[in-house]
C-alpha cells in the first residue's frame, strides 16, 4: 500500500494510468505517442507503477501490452469504505459523472487483474477448480473433468448451465488454467435476477473466455486473471465490476479461511 501511494504522488505516473483508463492494454510506443515524455522517461515510471501492482503486463507475440490493475486501489477501499459507504460513494461518483462529461470510451476488448496471495501454487490452483472451493467465494461450481477441450456445466444460484461451447481451453496444472465463459440462457438469467432484454443482449455477444496465470513469487502466487471480451458489448462492464470482488474473496479465503462476506 506505501508502494501505490508513492507512485500515486507523481502526476506524471497518475497521467499514465489516465491514459491506460482511456485505453487499457497499449505498448510502450502507443503510450510515448499520446505523452510530452521522453520514452526513456515513460518506461522508467512504467516501472515504478508495475512495482506497485498498478500496472500489469501480458506479452502478445513481440508486444508488451500494458495494463491499468485495479487491485491496489481496490485494496485501499476495502481497507477504508465500509460497504454501506461505498454504495454511497459510488452513487455520488456516477451523478458527477453524469452531470461533468462525456461517457468514457473505450477501445480494449481485455480486462486484466493482477493480485499476490500468500498460499502455494497447488491451494490457489485447488481454489480455482474445487467446487468446494469455488462455491465459496465465487457461489458458482463447476462440473468437468477440467482437460483441455472437455465440456464445462457452470451451477450458480441453484441454476445449472449447459452448452457445447461452454469447454476447457488450457489445462496446465500449477501454472495456467483457460476456459470459455458460461451462456446466458433464460434459467440463468431468472435465477441470478437479470431481466429478458439484458439477457438477450448478452447472449448476442461473442463468447468470452477467460484465463488464469499463476506464478510462485516467495511464500507468495502472483495471480493475473485475463478476460477477453467482445469490445462492442455489456458483459465486459457487467464483469469488470465483478472480478475485483470475486478475487478479493478468494485471497481472503485462503490466507484468512474464511471468505468476505
Amino acid at each position: 500500500m506505501d508502494a501505490a501511494f508513492k507512485a500515486l504522488a507523481d502526476p506524471s505516473r497518475r497521467q499514465l494510468l489516465d491514459r491506460l483508463r482511456d485505453r487499457n492494454g497499449q505498448t510502450l510506443r502507443e503510450l510515448c505517442a499520446s505523452l510530452d515524455m521522453a520514452r526513456q522517461s515513460v518506461s522508467k515510471h512504467l516501472a515504478v507503477l508495475e512495482a506497485a501492482e498498478l500496472v500489469t503486463t501480458v506479452r502478445r507475440g513481440r508486444e508488451k501490452l500494458h495494463y491499468l490493475n485495479a487491485a491496489p486501489i481496490n485494496a485501499i477501499a476495502e481497507r477504508w469504505i465500509s460497504r454501506f459507504d461505498r454504495d454511497r460513494a459510488n452513487a455520488l461518483a456516477d451523478l458527477k459523472t453524469a452531470l461533468e462529461q462525456e461517457p468514457m470510451s473505450t477501445d480494449s476488448s481485455t480486462f486484466v487483474y493482477t493480485t499476490y496471495i500468500r498460499t502455494t501454487p497447488e491451494r490457489l490452483w485447488q481454489a480455482l477448480t474445487d467446487p468446494a472451493f469455488t462455491r465459496r467465494y465465487w457461489g458458482v461450481s463447476f462440473g468437468t473433468d477440467w482437460a483441455p477441450g472437455s465440456p464445462m456445466t457452470w451451477t450458480e444460484t441453484g441454476a445449472t448451465t449447459e452448452d457445447p461451447e461452454q469447454v476447457v481451453l488450457v489445462h496446465e496444472p500449477h501454472r495456467k488454467l483457460a476456459y470459455t465463459w458460461h451462456t446466458f440462457s433464460p434459467q440463468w438469467a431468472e435465477a441470478n435476477g437479470v431481466s429478458e432484454e439484458l439477457r438477450a443482449r448478452l447472449a448476442a455477444e461473442r463468447r468470452s473466455q477467460v484465463t488464469f496465470d499463476l506464478e510462485p513469487e516467495g511464500d507468495q502466487v502472483k495471480l493475473t486473471v485475463t478476460h477477453e471480451f467482445d469490445k462492442t458489448g455489456t458483459l465486459q462492464s457487467m464483469c469488470s465490476q465483478g472480478w475485483p470482488a470475486i478475487l478479493s474473496s478468494l485471497k481472503t479465503l485462503l490466507e484468512t479461511g474464511e471468505p468476505l462476506a
